[in-house]
Protein backbone atom coordinates (compact mmCIF):
# COMPACT_ATOMS: atom_id res chain seq x y z
CA UNK A 1 0.00 0.00 0.00
CA UNK A 2 1.22 3.49 -0.86
CA UNK A 3 -0.10 5.98 1.67
CA UNK A 4 0.65 9.70 2.02
CA UNK A 5 -0.06 11.65 5.22
CA UNK A 6 -0.76 15.36 4.74
CA UNK A 7 0.64 17.42 7.64
CA UNK A 8 0.66 21.17 8.20
CA UNK A 9 4.46 21.19 7.84
CA UNK A 10 6.95 18.39 8.41
CA UNK A 11 9.49 20.72 10.04
CA UNK A 12 7.08 21.76 12.82
CA UNK A 13 5.24 18.45 13.31
CA UNK A 14 5.25 17.08 16.85
CA UNK A 15 5.48 13.45 17.92
CA UNK A 16 1.74 12.97 18.15
CA UNK A 17 -1.03 10.93 16.55
CA UNK A 18 0.01 11.46 12.92
CA UNK A 19 3.60 10.38 13.51
CA UNK A 20 2.42 7.31 15.39
CA UNK A 21 0.24 6.30 12.47
CA UNK A 22 3.07 6.97 10.01
CA UNK A 23 5.35 4.80 12.13
CA UNK A 24 2.80 1.98 12.32
CA UNK A 25 2.21 2.04 8.56
CA UNK A 26 5.96 1.89 7.90
CA UNK A 27 6.55 -0.88 10.42
CA UNK A 28 3.79 -2.88 8.68
CA UNK A 29 5.93 -2.71 5.52
CA UNK A 30 3.96 -0.16 3.51
CA UNK A 31 5.35 2.58 1.29
CA UNK A 32 4.77 5.69 3.39
CA UNK A 33 5.00 9.33 2.38
CA UNK A 34 4.53 12.56 4.31
CA UNK A 35 3.97 16.02 2.88
CA UNK A 36 3.16 19.52 4.06
CA UNK A 37 0.14 21.42 2.74
CA UNK A 38 2.51 23.53 0.64
CA UNK A 39 3.77 20.51 -1.29
CA UNK A 40 1.08 20.22 -3.98
CA UNK A 41 1.54 21.29 -7.61
CA UNK A 42 -1.43 21.32 -9.98
CA UNK A 43 -0.88 20.82 -13.72
CA UNK A 44 -3.63 21.46 -16.23
CA UNK A 45 -2.51 18.56 -18.41
CA UNK A 46 -1.36 15.89 -15.96
CA UNK A 47 -1.97 14.65 -12.38
CA UNK A 48 -1.07 16.65 -9.29
CA UNK A 49 2.52 16.33 -8.08
CA UNK A 50 3.33 16.16 -4.38
CA UNK A 51 6.63 17.03 -2.71
CA UNK A 52 7.09 14.34 -0.08
CA UNK A 53 9.42 12.68 2.36
CA UNK A 54 9.44 9.00 1.42
CA UNK A 55 9.81 6.37 4.14
CA UNK A 56 10.49 3.35 1.97
CA UNK A 57 9.25 -0.07 3.01
CA UNK A 58 11.87 -2.60 4.08
CA UNK A 59 13.95 0.09 5.77
CA UNK A 60 14.53 -0.45 9.48
CA UNK A 61 11.72 -0.26 12.02
CA UNK A 62 11.64 2.92 14.09
CA UNK A 63 9.96 4.30 17.19
CA UNK A 64 7.68 7.31 16.73
CA UNK A 65 10.36 9.72 17.94
CA UNK A 66 12.97 8.15 15.64
CA UNK A 67 10.50 8.41 12.77
CA UNK A 68 9.89 12.10 13.39
CA UNK A 69 13.63 12.83 13.45
CA UNK A 70 14.12 10.80 10.28
CA UNK A 71 11.33 12.66 8.48
CA UNK A 72 12.66 16.05 9.49
CA UNK A 73 16.17 15.25 8.27
CA UNK A 74 15.38 13.43 5.02
CA UNK A 75 15.48 15.11 1.61
CA UNK A 76 12.19 15.47 -0.23
CA UNK A 77 11.24 14.04 -3.61
CA UNK A 78 8.36 14.49 -6.05
CA UNK A 79 5.69 11.83 -6.64
CA UNK A 80 2.65 11.57 -8.87
CA UNK A 81 -0.49 11.71 -6.73
CA UNK A 82 -2.27 9.05 -8.83
CA UNK A 83 0.40 6.52 -7.87
CA UNK A 84 -0.95 6.60 -4.31
CA UNK A 85 -3.50 4.23 -2.85
CA UNK A 86 -4.42 6.54 0.05
CA UNK A 87 -4.12 10.23 0.90
CA UNK A 88 -4.73 10.77 4.62
CA UNK A 89 -5.54 14.42 5.47
CA UNK A 90 -4.01 15.06 8.88
CA UNK A 91 -3.33 18.81 8.85
CA UNK A 92 -5.45 20.98 11.13
CA UNK A 93 -6.56 24.19 9.38
CA UNK A 94 -7.68 25.79 12.64
CA UNK A 95 -4.12 25.71 14.00
CA UNK A 96 -2.60 27.67 11.12
CA UNK A 97 -1.07 31.04 12.00
CA UNK A 98 -2.17 34.32 10.43
CA UNK A 99 0.80 34.36 8.07
CA UNK A 100 -0.26 30.94 6.70
CA UNK A 101 -3.89 31.63 5.84
CA UNK A 102 -3.16 30.16 2.41
CA UNK A 103 -2.64 26.79 4.14
CA UNK A 104 -6.03 26.56 5.82
CA UNK A 105 -7.96 25.09 2.89
CA UNK A 106 -5.04 23.74 0.84
CA UNK A 107 -5.09 20.16 2.12
CA UNK A 108 -8.83 19.77 1.63
CA UNK A 109 -8.83 21.58 -1.72
CA UNK A 110 -6.10 19.49 -3.28
CA UNK A 111 -7.52 16.44 -1.49
CA UNK A 112 -10.78 16.90 -3.42
CA UNK A 113 -8.95 16.92 -6.74
CA UNK A 114 -6.86 13.88 -5.83
CA UNK A 115 -9.96 12.06 -4.58
CA UNK A 116 -11.67 12.72 -7.90
CA UNK A 117 -8.71 11.09 -9.66
CA UNK A 118 -9.49 7.78 -7.92
CA UNK A 119 -7.20 7.87 -4.86
CA UNK A 120 -8.88 6.98 -1.55
CA UNK A 121 -8.90 10.16 0.57
CA UNK A 122 -9.51 10.03 4.32
CA UNK A 123 -11.56 11.61 5.71
CA UNK A 124 -13.71 12.16 2.59
CA UNK A 125 -12.43 15.46 1.19
CA UNK A 126 -15.78 16.64 -0.19
CA UNK A 127 -17.40 16.16 3.21
CA UNK A 128 -14.54 18.01 4.89
CA UNK A 129 -14.97 20.87 2.42
CA UNK A 130 -18.64 21.13 3.37
CA UNK A 131 -17.79 20.75 7.07
CA UNK A 132 -14.63 22.87 6.96
CA UNK A 133 -15.60 24.47 10.25
CA UNK A 134 -16.17 21.34 12.32
CA UNK A 135 -17.99 23.30 15.01
CA UNK A 136 -20.72 24.05 12.45
CA UNK A 137 -20.88 20.36 11.54
CA UNK A 138 -21.33 19.79 15.28
CA UNK A 139 -24.39 22.06 15.26
CA UNK A 140 -26.03 19.87 12.59
CA UNK A 141 -26.23 16.99 15.10
CA UNK A 142 -29.40 16.33 17.14
CA UNK A 143 -30.07 19.05 19.69
CA UNK A 144 -30.69 16.85 22.72
CA UNK A 145 -27.14 15.44 22.84
CA UNK A 146 -25.52 18.91 22.90
CA UNK A 147 -25.36 21.86 25.30
CA UNK A 148 -27.49 24.84 24.29
CA UNK A 149 -25.53 27.27 22.15
CA UNK A 150 -25.59 30.30 19.88
CA UNK A 151 -23.16 31.32 17.11
CA UNK A 152 -23.02 35.03 16.37
CA UNK A 153 -20.93 38.21 16.20
CA UNK A 154 -23.71 40.27 17.76
CA UNK A 155 -22.86 41.27 21.34
CA UNK A 156 -26.50 41.92 22.21
CA UNK A 157 -27.46 38.37 21.22
CA UNK A 158 -24.54 37.03 23.27
CA UNK A 159 -25.75 38.96 26.32
CA UNK A 160 -29.32 37.68 25.82
CA UNK A 161 -27.95 34.12 25.79
CA UNK A 162 -25.85 34.90 28.89
CA UNK A 163 -28.98 35.95 30.80
CA UNK A 164 -30.94 32.95 29.50
CA UNK A 165 -28.19 30.64 30.83
CA UNK A 166 -28.37 32.17 34.31
CA UNK A 167 -25.29 34.38 33.79
CA UNK A 168 -22.97 31.48 33.03
CA UNK A 169 -21.65 30.49 29.61
CA UNK A 170 -18.56 29.39 27.72
CA UNK A 171 -17.26 31.60 24.91
CA UNK A 172 -14.93 30.35 22.17
CA UNK A 173 -14.06 31.13 18.55
CA UNK A 174 -15.95 29.25 15.86
CA UNK A 175 -12.67 28.49 14.10
CA UNK A 176 -10.32 27.42 16.84
CA UNK A 177 -8.73 24.45 18.55
CA UNK A 178 -6.46 23.49 21.41
CA UNK A 179 -8.41 25.51 23.97
CA UNK A 180 -7.13 28.84 22.66
CA UNK A 181 -9.33 31.86 23.53
CA UNK A 182 -11.88 29.73 25.36
CA UNK A 183 -13.41 31.48 28.38
CA UNK A 184 -15.85 30.55 31.13
CA UNK A 185 -18.02 33.59 31.83
CA UNK A 186 -20.07 34.12 35.01
CA UNK A 187 -21.41 37.08 36.97
CA UNK A 188 -17.96 37.70 38.49
CA UNK A 189 -16.31 38.33 35.13
CA UNK A 190 -15.21 41.98 34.87
CA UNK A 191 -13.71 41.89 31.36
CA UNK A 192 -16.59 40.50 29.31
CA UNK A 193 -16.51 43.20 26.64
CA UNK A 194 -12.75 42.80 26.24
CA UNK A 195 -13.09 39.01 25.97
CA UNK A 196 -15.80 39.29 23.31
CA UNK A 197 -13.68 41.79 21.38
CA UNK A 198 -10.67 39.45 21.55
CA UNK A 199 -12.60 36.41 20.28
CA UNK A 200 -14.47 38.36 17.62
CA UNK A 201 -11.15 39.27 16.01
CA UNK A 202 -11.00 35.60 14.96
CA UNK A 203 -14.48 35.65 13.42
CA UNK A 204 -17.75 34.23 14.74
CA UNK A 205 -18.20 33.44 18.44
CA UNK A 206 -19.79 30.36 19.97
CA UNK A 207 -21.57 30.87 23.26
CA UNK A 208 -22.29 27.52 24.86
CA UNK A 209 -24.17 26.42 27.95
CA UNK A 210 -21.76 25.88 30.85
CA UNK A 211 -21.76 22.29 32.12
CA UNK A 212 -20.77 22.11 35.81
CA UNK A 213 -19.27 18.63 35.37
CA UNK A 214 -16.50 20.21 33.28
CA UNK A 215 -14.51 20.42 36.52
CA UNK A 216 -14.06 16.65 36.26
CA UNK A 217 -12.76 17.00 32.70
CA UNK A 218 -14.13 15.64 29.46
CA UNK A 219 -13.80 12.29 27.73
CA UNK A 220 -12.20 11.92 24.29
CA UNK A 221 -13.78 9.05 22.36
CA UNK A 222 -12.03 7.99 19.14
CA UNK A 223 -14.16 6.45 16.42
CA UNK A 224 -13.12 4.41 13.40
CA UNK A 225 -15.81 3.81 10.79
CA UNK A 226 -18.40 5.05 13.27
CA UNK A 227 -17.40 2.60 16.01
CA UNK A 228 -15.38 3.15 19.18
CA UNK A 229 -11.86 1.86 18.67
CA UNK A 230 -11.16 -1.28 20.64
CA UNK A 231 -8.07 -3.40 21.13
CA UNK A 232 -7.59 -6.38 23.45
CA UNK A 233 -10.97 -5.60 25.01
CA UNK A 234 -9.96 -2.00 25.80
CA UNK A 235 -12.00 0.90 24.40
CA UNK A 236 -10.40 3.92 22.76
CA UNK A 237 -11.60 6.44 25.32
CA UNK A 238 -9.59 8.78 27.53
CA UNK A 239 -10.49 11.22 30.29
CA UNK A 240 -8.77 14.60 30.09
CA UNK A 241 -8.51 16.19 33.53
CA UNK A 242 -8.03 19.97 33.77
CA UNK A 243 -5.19 21.39 35.81
CA UNK A 244 -6.03 23.07 39.11
CA UNK A 245 -7.99 26.28 38.62
CA UNK A 246 -8.59 25.54 34.93
CA UNK A 247 -11.87 24.48 33.30
CA UNK A 248 -10.45 23.64 29.85
CA UNK A 249 -9.58 19.99 29.26
CA UNK A 250 -7.14 20.51 26.40
CA UNK A 251 -3.74 18.88 26.81
CA UNK A 252 -2.16 21.99 25.29
CA UNK A 253 -3.23 24.02 28.32
CA UNK A 254 -2.01 21.58 30.97
CA UNK A 255 -4.71 18.92 31.26
CA UNK A 256 -3.58 15.40 32.14
CA UNK A 257 -4.74 12.07 30.78
CA UNK A 258 -6.48 9.36 32.79
CA UNK A 259 -8.26 6.11 32.05
CA UNK A 260 -12.04 5.95 32.29
CA UNK A 261 -14.91 3.58 31.66
CA UNK A 262 -17.43 3.80 28.85
CA UNK A 263 -20.81 4.88 30.23
CA UNK A 264 -24.22 4.24 28.74
CA UNK A 265 -24.56 7.98 28.13
CA UNK A 266 -21.35 7.99 26.05
CA UNK A 267 -22.51 4.96 24.08
CA UNK A 268 -25.89 6.61 23.44
CA UNK A 269 -24.13 9.66 21.97
CA UNK A 270 -21.97 7.44 19.76
CA UNK A 271 -25.08 5.57 18.58
CA UNK A 272 -26.72 8.86 17.54
CA UNK A 273 -23.64 10.37 15.85
CA UNK A 274 -22.40 7.24 14.04
CA UNK A 275 -25.01 6.94 11.27
CA UNK A 276 -24.31 10.49 10.11
CA UNK A 277 -20.53 10.25 10.10
CA UNK A 278 -20.72 6.88 8.31
CA UNK A 279 -23.03 8.38 5.66
CA UNK A 280 -20.62 11.32 5.26
CA UNK A 281 -17.51 9.16 4.78
CA UNK A 282 -15.78 10.23 7.99
CA UNK A 283 -13.30 7.49 8.82
CA UNK A 284 -11.44 8.80 11.87
CA UNK A 285 -13.36 11.09 14.25
CA UNK A 286 -12.91 12.33 17.80
CA UNK A 287 -15.83 13.06 20.14
CA UNK A 288 -15.46 15.16 23.29
CA UNK A 289 -18.11 14.34 25.90
CA UNK A 290 -19.03 15.71 29.31
CA UNK A 291 -21.48 13.52 31.20
CA UNK A 292 -24.40 13.06 28.77
CA UNK A 293 -23.54 15.90 26.38
CA UNK A 294 -21.36 16.03 23.29
CA UNK A 295 -19.39 19.29 23.48
CA UNK A 296 -17.25 18.98 20.35
CA UNK A 297 -16.62 16.78 17.31
CA UNK A 298 -13.16 16.60 15.73
CA UNK A 299 -13.22 15.82 12.00
CA UNK A 300 -10.14 17.52 10.61
CA UNK A 301 -7.27 16.02 12.58
CA UNK A 302 -8.44 14.11 15.67
CA UNK A 303 -5.65 13.13 18.00
CA UNK A 304 -4.88 11.62 21.38
CA UNK A 305 -3.10 8.37 20.52
CA UNK A 306 0.09 9.58 22.19
CA UNK A 307 -1.78 10.28 25.45
CA UNK A 308 -3.40 6.85 25.39
CA UNK A 309 0.07 5.32 25.64
CA UNK A 310 0.97 7.56 28.59
CA UNK A 311 -1.74 5.98 30.78
CA UNK A 312 -1.01 2.40 29.77
CA UNK A 313 -3.71 1.94 27.14
CA UNK A 314 -2.97 -0.03 23.95
CA UNK A 315 -1.34 1.50 20.88
CA UNK A 316 -4.43 2.10 18.77
CA UNK A 317 -2.46 3.24 15.73
CA UNK A 318 -2.49 -0.40 14.55
CA UNK A 319 -6.32 -0.26 14.48
CA UNK A 320 -6.18 2.71 12.13
CA UNK A 321 -3.71 1.20 9.68
CA UNK A 322 -5.40 -2.22 9.70
CA UNK A 323 -8.71 -0.52 8.87
CA UNK A 324 -7.10 1.31 5.93
CA UNK A 325 -5.58 -1.96 4.69
CA UNK A 326 -9.08 -3.48 4.62
CA UNK A 327 -10.37 -0.52 2.60
CA UNK A 328 -7.73 -1.03 -0.07
CA UNK A 329 -8.65 -4.72 -0.16
CA UNK A 330 -12.34 -3.81 -0.64
CA UNK A 331 -11.45 -1.26 -3.32
CA UNK A 332 -9.49 -3.82 -5.30
CA UNK A 333 -12.21 -6.48 -5.01
CA UNK A 334 -15.03 -4.14 -5.99
CA UNK A 335 -13.00 -2.69 -8.89
CA UNK A 336 -14.08 0.93 -8.56
CA UNK A 337 -17.75 0.31 -7.77
CA UNK A 338 -17.55 1.89 -4.31
CA UNK A 339 -17.60 5.68 -3.88
CA UNK A 340 -14.97 7.38 -1.75
CA UNK A 341 -17.58 8.15 0.93
CA UNK A 342 -18.70 4.54 1.09
CA UNK A 343 -15.19 3.14 1.16
CA UNK A 344 -13.93 5.74 3.64
CA UNK A 345 -16.33 4.58 6.38
CA UNK A 346 -16.65 0.91 5.41
CA UNK A 347 -15.48 -1.24 8.30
Amino acid sequence: MKICFVLSAIATEGCGTSVRMITEAHNRNHDVYACGVGGFTFHSDKPIDIEVVHIAKNSKERSAQEMLEYMQQKETEIINSTDLDVLFLRNNPTEEEDNRQWAEFSGIGFGQLIQDSGVLVLNDAHTLANAFIDKLYFESLPEYIKPKSIITRDIDKLMEFYEEMGQQMVLKPLEGSGGQNVFMIDKHEKNLNQIIETISQEGYIIAQQFLPDVKHGDVRVLLLNGKIMEKDGVKGILRRVPSEGEFRSNMSVGATAATTELTQAMQDIVDIVSPKIIKDGLFFVGLDIIDDKLIEINLLSPGGLDYFEEVGLPDFSSNVIEAIERKIHYRDKYKGELSNKTLASMD
